[in-house]
């Protein structure tokens, strides 16, 4: 059995320590933010495109996007983002089902941010899983780990799916809020057997 997983959930969520946890108990992870990354790293197949639409001013000087300059654009301008999306959402996608055609893991993971938001995501896993928290939680949790500005941080959790549409288009909600690691790593591990067990 190779069990496609869509993990998704909030900036700040834990997310990124729910898919550790995964990894540890044997999925393989396949991360869309980093295969993004690489995209738009010196020489990454989405520089020239980048270059064509968006102009020389958002790559750097050692060749990569300029990630900073594309944030801002992309956070205010509504079909500047569309762009980058129509460039990098194609590349992603292959790059992905390459990767979970390769895996050998009882459960590939698909780390997916925007899984909610994109809508074409869904018809390419067989479960959803959410990692859940308070708004205030992951303001909190972004703060700290980043040092963003609270505004900037209301800023980005705006343009995010809501709590509610999240847990809406859960199979099953990861909470991780008021909890320790070791309990969190708990409720992972029970859905993670569960999950694997015969007829889960």
């Amino acid at each position: 059995m190779n069990l496609r997983v869509g993990l998704t959930g909030g900036i700040g969520s834990g997310k990124s320590t729910v898919a550790a946890r995964l990894v540890e108990l044997g999925a393989e992870l396949i991360d869309t933010d980093a295969i993004a990354r690489s995209l738009t790293l010196p020489g990454g197949a989405a520089i020239e495109p980048i270059r064509a639409t968006f102009g020389a001013d958002f790559i750097d000087a050692s060749g990569a996007l300029d990630r900073a300059r594309m944030r801002e654009a992309a956070f205010a301008d509504v079909d500047a983002r569309r762009r980058l999306e129509a460039i990098l959402h194609p590349r992603i996608g292959l790059d992905v089902e390459r990767r979970v055609a390769a895996s050998t893991a009882p459960l590939t993971l698909l780390d997916i941010p925007l899984l909610v938001e994109s809508g074409r995501w869904r018809s390419r896993v067989d479960r959803v899983w959410v990692v859940d928290c308070s708004e205030e939680a992951q303001r909190a949790r972004v703060m700290a780990r980043s040092g963003w500005a609270e505004d900037a941080v209301r800023s980005v959790i705006a343009q995010q799916a809501t709590r509610a549409a999240r847990r809406a288009a859960a199979d099953a909600v990861i909470h991780n809020e008021g909890i320790g690691l070791d309990a969190l790593h708990r409720e992972v591990d029970a859905l993670w057997q569960h999950t694997l067990a015969p007829g889960g």
